[in-house]
């Protein structure tokens, strides 16, 4: 299946509340579809998550390996350069793991 691959804020565009495009094809590529469920971590506060979680159909299986990808993109904005997003993605993190324990 085709999937983006950085679903991220910085390559979804809003307009008037609503998603109004997705850019930045250059992680492009035929891959896992669960990839692109790392925005449920990415963009999504926790209150969101499920909703998104039941508009995309996912299930247990794709939701897991959703998270992990979620994870090792988190993970990757932790150790950068910028101490604001490694914040941010820490608290990430720990609401991934949240998700987890259930």
């Amino acid at each position: 299946m085709w999937v983006h691959g950085d679903l991220d804020v910085g390559n979804l565009l809003v307009r008037d509340g609503r998603l109004s495009a997705v850019i930045d094809f250059g992680t492009l590529a035929v891959g896992d579809p669960a990839c692109d469920l790392l925005a449920a971590w990415l963009v999504f506060p926790a209150g969101a998550r499920d909703v998104y979680r039941a508009a995309v159909g996912a299930d247990e299986a794709a939701w897991a390996r959703g998270r992990g990808w979620g994870l090792a993109a988190l993970l990757s904005l932790v150790t950068g350069a910028d101490s604001g997003r490694g914040a941010w993605a820490r608290g990430r993190i720990q609401e991934l793991v949240d998700d987890l324990r259930g």
